[in-house]
């Protein structure tokens, strides 16, 4: 298949710039040595934080698909009363940065400090990013498919795992793949938690020991991690293709009646809320009411808020412009090339925070000094980081789109901009939309590459929650992680809102 010239460039560039992480522990990893890493590689430390980070990320990957597409199929195929409020309840989690979670949890019991417990809390910070995906794509099947699908003998089951399933598919995984990247790369839920991982790892060794060579082998092995989760997800993917033209009858597809199910339906929903929800929101309110250290500095307060929210928007902005040139690529124009410029954007998603930041200010102190400590750098750093919710969205969006509808602009003698703007971006808006939030909502919680890579005397939510916490000043801490969910939750609110059927 024959690539647009200019749109491959693009691509390319993108894909070059989300690199530099990985270009940067490649580096390291050869300037050690081979024999020196494989004395790094072969420690009984390295083997526990493997089965740690692994077992964390496929238990939660599992869960959270389990979670999320249950949730999904109650709210939208389900007689269960109150859609609409369990609807937005549960996406809420999204607003709640897992670290937050974290913190709700450890600063009333130590109990969590446990693989259950960090299990626990990651699945409940991040079933949202498969529950809002699959909800979406049940919300817009066409009723008639499964009509004909029962009409020719099958039964309700049997057609939900034959035809409703197989098309949740893209979602499903989309969803679930976001929940294995952002668990390996997880850091300040897990420091809370005590539960090692090679995230947690990497930092203690940049941060307490200077060890860069050893970090950047644990940071290598976080890679392949990365590479059999992305390798493991287009094998599962397959091949097939899910737009049609037009979006079937404008009527909803027929609800499951509960019956004598229904309450205990209704109560695993408000399990998961109250667990989700309910535990950290108390204990902040908990901790602001009652807490030694508990202060309210107005000033600072409004000092970190604007800057977190005028950074989590520029990320936004810039993260969702350059996914959407590679979702095109890869949806439109198929194969290996454009599959690999596709991948290769996932790749820093899996490396922690504090890697990504250290490759750029390597970058920076190399070839342009000047540009160290601005937000310029920050900025691309959340790009580089937050690509993936992007690109996720706004693949699915433009894999919905029928190709035959710009095909039938160009018959009436539209130019590919008129195209673009009038036919398939109406399509995509939303799904284009969901990933900016998406990343709107990761941005004005990030941590780790914020501490390194903000200018001088930048204060932020995250930062100085982070730095109250660690004082063990937990009062002072609950305003500033209450400040972040007021302000992730109109984004999260905005998830939640059904997409308008087309007539």
């Amino acid at each position: 298949m024959a690539y647009p010239p200019v749109l491959l460039l693009v691509c390319a560039l993108v894909a070059l710039l989300a690199a530099v992480p990985l270009l940067f522990v490649i580096e390291y990893v050869v300037s050690t040595g081979w024999d020196e890493a494989w004395r790094l590689l072969v420690r009984p430390r390295v083997g526990e934080l493997m089965v740690n980070t692994g077992r964390l990320a496929l238990g939660g990957m599992a869960l959270s698909a389990a979670v999320g597409t249950g949730a999904a199929w109650l709210v939208e195929r389900t007689t269960l009363p109150g859609r609409r409020i369990w609807n937005v309840l549960l996406a809420a989690p999204l607003a709640i940065p897992a670290f937050v979670t974290s913190f709700g949890w450890v600063s009333l019991t130590a109990r969590v400090e446990s693989y259950g417990g960090a299990l626990l809390v990651v699945t409940l910070s991040y079933y949202p990013l498969v529950y809002l995906p699959v909800a979406a794509t049940l919300r817009g099947l066409d009723p008639a498919m499964e009509e004909t699908a029962q009409a020719l003998g099958l039964g309700r089951w049997r057609t939900f795992a034959r035809v409703v399933v197989p098309q949740l598919r893209p979602a499903l995984l989309g969803g679930t793949l976001l929940v294995g990247l952002h668990l390996l790369a997880e850091f300040g839920a897990l420091q809370m938690l005590r539960f090692p991982t090679f995230t947690t790892a990497i930092y203690d060794q940049y941060r307490s020991a200077f060890n860069g060579p050893a970090a950047n082998m644990l940071a290598g092995v976080l890679v392949l991690c990365c590479t059999v989760l992305l390798t493991t997800e287009l094998a599962v993917r397959g091949r097939q293709r899910y737009a049609r033209v037009g979006s079937g009858a404008p009527r909803a597809a027929e609800r499951v009646g509960l019956g004598r199910l229904t309450v205990p339906m209704l109560g695993a929903v408000l399990a998961i809320v109250v667990l989700a929800l309910g535990v950290p929101l108390a204990s902040l309110t908990y901790w602001m009411i009652v807490g030694a250290s508990t202060a309210f500095p107005i000033a600072a307060l409004t000092t970190a808020a604007t800057t977190s929210i005028g950074l989590a928007l520029a990320a936004a902005l810039l993260a969702t412009v350059l996914a959407l040139p590679v979702a095109w690529l890869s949806v439109r124009y198929r194969g290996k090339l454009s599959t690999l410029l596709e991948r290769s954007l996932y790749v820093a998603n899996a490396l922690p925070g504090i890697v990504v930041a250290l490759a750029l200010i390597t970058v920076c102190a190399r070839l342009a000094p000047p540009l160290y400590q601005t937000t310029g750098v920050l900025l691309v750093a959340y790009a580089i980081l937050f690509l993936p919710r992007a690109l996720v969205s706004a693949r699915a969006a433009i894999a919905q789109a029928p190709p035959v509808l710009g095909d039938v602009a160009l018959t009436l003698g539209a130019r590919a901009a008129a195209r673009f703007w009038r036919v398939t971006l109406p399509l995509i808006a939303r799904g284009i939309g969901a990933g900016a939030a998406l990343v709107f909502l990761a941005a004005v919680t990030e941590l780790t590459a914020t501490l390194l890579l903000a200018p001088t005397g930048t204060q932020t939510l995250a930062t100085e929650f982070w730095g109250a916490v660690r004082n063990i000043d937990y009062g002072a801490a609950a305003p500033y992680a209450a400040f972040m969910v007021v302000f992730s939750a109109p984004a999260t609110y905005l998830l939640t809102k059904p997409t308008r059927r087309s007539a």
